[in-house]
């Protein structure tokens, strides 16, 4: 019988893909089980349910929370908001976790204290996977980075009392499918609460996307990064201005790049930069303004 990490429950935001019920398995298997996992649920609650009822005798407490609206934000945000632990770990519904995964989190965050946890995020199967982390070394950000990004959700953790003081995902539509978590992090950092990177805690992020849909995906991304930008604009903050400028400059020459050496990487990423970027920073704009005259943004809006 597994051990119960009884400070720590498990939110996993999902649309209801197949790849959720593998997930699910995932964390089942694991030495030591969390308290609860709270699937927040975007699509149909029939299948999710038998994938739940499936999986519960192996002794994992596992609560469907069906939730009308969409947005990874949201969702995330809803199981967050249920969470009567002192701890909450998320993951992705496309992600594996090591067998070691809660026993590890269990472990590490007493360490840590008021700081947020993120860990390795290895590619998994022969497609698309541009969310990856895989350095053996651990690491405290205290700052945000000019060049990248800090936070992996598909393998965090942090105190609830952490996540109280941050605030919520931003639910602003411009960052409903992509860019909320950059944003999240941006906030954490700035609030004066680090970020750990520790290699020991491990997922395995799984390909399901085509490498025909590489451009779009790009696209996608660096949409809801400009809305994250966008954001922090309005409010004055110069680092956030010259990561916008060096992100934009940077566009043309990986497209150039990428033509000159026949990289489709390359020129997918330039592509989608030069298309996304400046779409999602007005898209990110797009009532900002008056909800914040008004007072009655959300997720630190």
């Amino acid at each position: 019988m597994s051990k119960i990490a009884r400070d720590l429950t498990v939110v996993i935001p999902t649309l209801g893909r197949p790849l959720l019920k593998g997930c699910l398995e995932s964390i089942a298997a694991n030495r030591m089980h969390p308290h609860q996992v709270l699937v927040v649920n975007q699509g149909v609650e029939e299948p999710v349910q038998a994938w739940i009822d499936e999986i519960t005798p192996a002794g994992l407490d596992i609560q469907q929370v069906v939730l009308g609206v969409r947005g990874i934000a949201a969702a995330t945000n809803e199981g967050l908001h249920r969470v009567d632990t002192k701890y909450v770990a998320t993951t992705h519904d496309d992600c594996l976790v090591a067998e070691d995964w809660v026993g590890s989190l269990a472990r590490i965050l007493p360490e840590i204290g008021d700081a947020v946890l993120t860990g390795r995020v290895e590619p998994g199967g022969n497609g698309l996977v541009l969310t990856t982390v895989t350095s053996n070394q651990r690491k405290i950000y205290t700052r945000p980075l000019i060049d990248g990004d800090i936070l992996f959700p598909p393998n965090m953790a942090l105190a609830m009392d952490v996540f109280k003081d941050v605030g919520p995902y931003d639910e602003h539509p411009s960052l409903r499918v992509a860019g909320e978590d950059s944003e999240w992090a941006h906030r954490a950092l700035r609030a004066g609460f680090p970020i750990v990177y520790e290699p020991q805690v491990v997922v395995t992020h799984l390909a399901w996307q085509e490498g025909s849909e590489l451009g779009k995906t790009y696209r996608r991304y660096a949409r809801g990064q400009g809305a994250f930008y966008a954001k922090h604009l309005l409010r004055g903050d110069l680092f956030v201005f010259r990561r916008a400028l060096r992100d934009l400059v940077r566009a043309p020459y990986l497209l150039t790049r990428g033509l000159v050496t026949n990289n489709r990487d390359l020129i997918a990423m330039g592509a989608g930069e030069m298309l996304g970027l400046p779409v999602g920073i007005v898209a990110g704009m797009r009532g900002r303004t008056s909800l914040r005259r008004r007072g009655r943004s959300r997720g630190g809006s």
